[in-house]
């Protein structure tokens, strides 16, 4: 697993900017970022990489925001375990 910076998340997305990331992270269609420093914050690959599956496949809005809801979900639960 990896923990991927902005500029690698907008590569693989194809996002023209920050703002664009963090505008869907505020409408559900995004995961929040992971602390990964005192000033720096990242995104799990496989989250980017199932959120990009999900708008090939096709998902609407809605579905994405589930799978969002259960990327967090996951991420509380190995916390959790942890």
């Amino acid at each position: 697993m990896a923990i991927w910076r902005i500029e690698t998340c907008k590569a693989e997305a194809g996002h023209p900017s920050n703002t664009s990331i963090y505008s869907q992270i505020r409408e559900g269609l995004w995961t929040k970022p992971v602390r990964i420093g005192q000033r720096s914050v990242g995104w799990p690959d496989y989250e980017v990489r199932a959120l990009c599956a999900a708008r090939i496949a096709g998902k609407t809005d809605e579905q994405i925001r589930e799978l969002v809801k259960r990327m967090h979900a996951d991420r509380a639960e190995l916390l959790a375990v942890a």
